[in-house]
Parts: structure tokens; sequence; C-alpha cells
């Protein structure tokens, strides 16, 4: 019988391990997204320059 009880532990201790781990891919993907947010903000005067460019270049044909 204390068997189950140390299978229902064990399951217990590995729900809580997935739980620790799973925060912690969440916390992650909340630094990379503010990561990649900076990123774009740094980026779009340049795309935007860019952009501008292009459009004013003279067709070619």
């Amino acid at each position: 019988m204390s068997w189950i009880y140390a299978a229902a532990g064990l399951g217990v201790a590995g729900l809580a391990v997935l739980g620790v781990l799973a925060a912690r891919v969440l916390t992650a993907a909340r630094g990379l997204g503010r990561e990649l947010d900076r990123a774009r903000r740094r980026i779009e005067p340049a795309h935007a320059r860019l952009r501008a460019e292009i459009a004013n270049r003279p067709s070619e044909g």
C-alpha cells in the first residue's frame, strides 16, 4: 500500500517540476518578445527610409 503513496508523491513532484519549467519558458518567451519589439523599433527608421527610396526610384522600362 505504501507504493501507492510513493507513486502519488512522485507524480506530484513530476508535475511540480513541469510547472517550474513551464514558468521559465513563459518568462523567456516574454523576454524574447520584448527584445524583438526593441529591435523592431530600432530598425523601423531605416526601414521607412529604404521604403521611401524604393518608392521614389524611377521605374525601369
